[in-house]
């Protein structure tokens, strides 16, 4: 190339909207079959396959329809549908260097232009030159041609089938390859011909495997994925979960209609059922009825958990009823037999809860409280002796602050505080972790304590996050908030804090169940003192760690700010107006008045008048703000001898009478009465700035204005931190 020729055009970009030349498509179906997976491992492991399917295809330029997968136990299958047959070509351009560099004196190329072509696999003369805001510069253009699918799929399935991951993998064989349960065979198809992929040590055929009872030994051909979805029902495999869960909910409904009885919902066990099954059948058995007399919390959990079974009750009491569903993964002539074996296991599991709970019952809980000297809380923050011991502190000083001379509050609540842990040692807490609370009320209802007492115990880990009811009584919601405060701050002084999305120990969720319990359950204290008791009762008793009060606090504040603003729909900037405060020490924080605060807050922005108050409230919080960084200025009482002007006087005067108003209106939690109180300064406040130079040239004028600019500043401050609020022309 030399300086008599000319750069060669670049290449056109293709014009909007023009459409692409049609490509040929076809189907994709990838089947990994495996050894039976863990049913909580499968949608996750479904969501994820679609996703990345999506990705790789969308980053390998092939086109497709719609992308879906299906599951089973033994099974994880992607469709893809309408798959183009060839890569999509793209025109790949590179910037090499500059014109002036890129050719010497006499215009021939330089080992600049020569190694930049080389390396982008063109010729120098097919090199273009283009202005840029630069200079002019160096660019290749090359087009790369699109692939066919098939060359491409060979690659991007076993990176795909490799890029699984689950909560637990296993090795097998020879390959070192992990997977939730090893992989016995695959399936790859695209357009009706195999892809003899490798994965696992297998490679892929278009062979696939009907149910392990239902099915053919021999395996089932597979053309496409009609074929495969015909293949397997005629094998007992219905491969696609949706089908499967409307298939459980109507055979469910059927039964219940048939005996009288109601369903006991429970939306994790029917996802069970659908994930543990390829062929399910719902059957309904019985148990004895003197079974009854055991908790039914106890019954439905031991059904549950051990079975996964179905509790059912009375359609008119809405009492437990002995009997069950079970959904089974077979289909036999005789279901009586399979009903029967399910009967037999089940007695027994209810034997044993049973045994447990009368075992129990003959230890009372106060006799329990000792041993949990013995039981680690954490190897940070103690035994749950010191935790309980804590909390029942803790739970007197939250009631004394909630309800201050209510002696059999705080009784009652300290007397469940001292009993709370103790059913950790019971053999039915120890079979049934997750009812812990629940037994504990049981028992110390058996135990002789009185209905407050046993009811805080059994609801103290209500709620669970921004799901399910909340404690019943007084005493619960004091007992509960009293032990998440207790393990939030405990934490957070040792150090051990949640870190973007990892927090083991559910602390966010601990802090968002306190405040639903507090704004819910319209629970009024003041939160940072109680946090600062918390602080006080915890230190000491933590390993590895140093005061983070100030941490603890604002996390809890901020689960309020989410909470308010999921929940109640309220601005960011009026959440912050009201959460947006430094310091406590002269002031209460109750999320109750604060979230009330909010709802008034915003109402009241919304009035025409709001936002001119506010622009001229924002330039008394500026000028203030001003001067204190400036340190030139000492705020002092205001002096009303040293006014000169009437609008001095006037301002004054309306936040004396504007104030007492307001406190009144604060006082009896009338909030929007009190910010009416502030929307009548506005006239005072425009009157002043139109009227007085604050700045004036007599030092004891300058500082008696800034003063009662001040005391207005303060005066807004102590309903809500204004400055935080967004106006137009704010």
């Amino acid at each position: 190339m030399t300086k008599t020729q000319k750069p060669r055009r670049p290449v056109p970009p293709a014009k909007k909207g023009r459409r692409p030349s049609l490509v040929a498509a076809a189907e994709l179906l990838l089947e990994i079959g495996v050894e039976e997976l863990p049913y909580h491992f499968i949608a996750p492991a479904l969501a994820a396959l679609k996703d990345s399917a999506e990705q790789m295809l969308k980053d390998r330029r092939l086109a497709f329809q719609a992308a879906r997968t299906l599951g089973t136990p033994r099974r994880l299958t992607l469709v893809v549908e309408g798959l183009a047959s060839q890569q999509t070509s793209m025109i790949k351009e590179a910037m090499g260097p500059s014109k002036a560099v890129a050719f010497d004196q006499a215009g021939q190329p330089t080992r600049a232009a020569t190694g930049f072509a080389a390396g982008q696999g063109v010729a120098v003369q097919d090199l273009q030159i283009r202005r840029t805001p630069k200079g002019e510069y160096l660019f290749a253009v090359k087009q790369e041609q699109g692939r066919p699918a098939n060359v491409v799929l060979k690659e991007f399935l076993p990176q795909l089938i490799a890029k699984l991951t689950f909560p637990k993998a296993m090795k097998w064989n020879s390959t070192g390859v992990r997977f939730a349960r090893p992989v016995r065979w695959l399936v790859a198809l695209y357009g009706g011909a195999t892809l003899p992929i490798e994965a696992a040590g297998i490679t892929a055929g278009n062979r696939t495997e009907g149910h392990r009872v239902l099915g053919s030994a021999k395996g089932i051909p597979v053309r496409n994925y009609e074929s495969y979805l015909k293949g397997l029902e005629r094998q007992g495999v219905i491969p696609d979960p949706q089908r499967r869960h409307h298939m459980i909910e109507e055979q469910i409904a059927t039964l219940c209609k048939k005996a009288g009885f109601t369903l006991n919902v429970d939306g994790d066990l029917l996802d069970q059922a659908v994930y543990t099954t390829e062929c399910p059948n719902a059957i309904i058995g019985s148990f004895k009825p003197a079974y009854l007399e055991v908790p039914q919390e106890i019954l439905i959990t031991s059904m549950k958990e051990h079975q996964g079974f179905f509790s059912l009750r009375h359609k008119e009491t809405g009492k437990l009823v002995p009997h069950f569903i079970a959904v089974t993964n077979n289909r036999a002539k005789d279901m009586g037999l399979i009903r029967e074996g399910n009967e037999r296991v089940l007695a027994a599991r209810l034997a044993d809860a049973k045994f447990f709970f009368d075992e129990d019952r003959k230890v009372k809980l106060e006799e329990r409280v000792t041993k949990l000297a013995g039981v680690t809380f954490h190897q940070k923050l103690g035994t749950m002796e010191k935790k309980q011991q804590r909390v029942r502190k803790l739970a007197g000083f939250i009631a004394s602050s909630v309800r201050p001379h209510d002696g059999e509050l705080k009784q009652a609540c300290e007397r469940a505080a001292d009993l709370c842990k103790a059913d950790l040692l019971t053999g039915v807490v120890g079979e049934f972790p997750e009812l812990q609370g629940i037994i504990g009320g049981y028992y110390a209802q058996h135990d002789g304590e009185s209905e407050s007492v046993s009811k805080a115990i059994r609801d103290q880990y209500f709620p669970r996050g921004m799901e399910g009811r909340l404690p019943e009584t007084l005493q619960g919601k004091v007992l509960a908030l009293a032990d998440r405060l207790d393990t939030i701050v405990a934490f957070f002084q040792a150090g051990i804090i949640p870190k973007g999305s990892e927090d083991p120990f559910a602390l966010r969720r601990h802090a968002l169940s306190i405040v639903r319990i507090i704004v819910e359950g319209k629970v009024r204290f003041d939160l940072h003192k109680v946090v600062e008791k918390t602080e006080e009762l915890v230190e000491g008793g933590v390993r590895g760690g140093t005061s983070m009060l100030s941490d603890s606090f604002n996390f809890i504040v901020e689960r309020f700010r989410f909470y308010a603003g999921t929940t109640q729909d309220l601005r960011d900037d009026v959440i912050a107006a009201l959460t947006n405060v430094t310091s406590y020490e002269d002031r209460e924080f109750d999320l109750v008045a604060a979230l009330d605060k909010m709802k008034t807050l915003q109402e009241i922005t919304l009035k025409p008048e709001f936002d001119p108050l506010i622009v001229g409230f924002k330039r008394v919080h500026r000028l203030v703000e001003v001067e204190k960084k400036t340190k030139t200025w000492i705020h002092k009482p205001v002096d009303p001898v040293v006014f000169k002007d009437p609008a001095e006087t006037e301002l004054h005067r309306q936040t004396e009478k504007c104030r007492k108003d307001f406190n009144h209106q604060m006082e009896q939690g009338q909030y929007q009465k009190a910010l009416d109180a502030l929307v009548r300064m506005k006239p005072a406040i425009d009157a002043f700035f139109d009227a007085v130079m604050v700045n004036a040239d007599v030092p004891a004028i300058r500082s008696n204005r800034l003063s009662l600019l001040q005391e207005v500043d303060d005066f807004f401050n102590s309903f809500a931190d204004f400055s935080q609020i967004v106006v137009q022309g704010g």
